[in-house]
């Protein structure tokens, strides 16, 4: 999770479109697997795995991030939430790698690092933002290295040895104006385009993504963002 989009949403993250829509892909996502022990890389305050505790049936969360200035330890709805700069092996059986990957030069070692420390059996759940030719300023902001297509982030996964579940886009019934404003502006200064917005501009937005969620599985063709489940063999 990108820290930078926090500190500019503050307390609002929560409210934002944005966040309550990817926190509802990520819950259609992952919702069959019942997960129970969540490790959540580059989780910063944890809002993804945070959200799960709350709205699942996930019990604990191990919340990983070489940004944290510490160690501690924390509770949401009674449940365990543990701050780390860093993990010996574990067993958290669903890690989640919610905006990292585009953020490191070797994506496939960073899973394939994680991956050593969790059983066989686990599932990872990443999402990436998608298609090169949608890069911008906000790229360059939040200081990314690439975006992917869905089989090139799906071929990471296996080349970090995991199985490839299912991947899909979301995002897409907006990604069309999106891709307008960002081809239109073709701005790579360094500028971040997440702000806060107004109550009906909110609504507006979740309830367009909200429609989208039932063909969400299914969307191989276009959106914002990539999600991929795959698995430890």
């Amino acid at each position: 999770m990108d820290l930078k989009e926090e500190d500019i949403l503050g307390a609002d993250i929560g409210r934002h479109w944005y966040y309550r829509s990817k926190a509802a892909a990520l819950r259609r996502a992952v919702g069959a697997l019942a997960p129970r022990r969540l490790l959540d890389i580059g989780a910063g305050s944890g809002f993804f795995s945070r959200h799960l505790l709350m709205e699942g049936g996930a019990q604990s969360a191990l919340c990983v991030d070489i940004g944290y200035p510490a160690n501690r330890d924390d509770s949401v709805a009674g449940k365990p939430v543990l701050y780390r700069r860093d993990t010996g092996p574990t067993d958290c059986d669903l890690v989640l790698m919610m905006d990292v990957l585009e953020h490191v030069d070797d994506a496939a070692g960073l899973v394939r690092h994680y991956a050593a420390k969790v059983p066989s059996g686990a599932h990872f759940l990443v999402t990436v933002p998608a298609f090169q030719f949608l890069w911008s300023g906000h790229d360059v902001f939040l200081e990314h290295k690439r975006r992917y297509r869905l089989p090139e982030i799906e071929q990471t996964m296996r080349d970090a040895g995991l199985q490839v579940v299912r991947g899909a886009y979301y995002f897409g019934f907006i990604f069309p104006l999106a891709a307008a404003v960002r081809l239109a502006t073709r701005s790579v200064e360094s500028k971040s385009s997440l702000s806060k917005q107004g109550a009906l501009t909110n609504a507006i937005l979740t309830a367009a993504c909200a429609a989208e969620l039932p063909l969400f599985p299914i969307n191989r063709l276009a959106g914002l963002s990539a999600f991929v489940l795959a698995q430890k063999p």
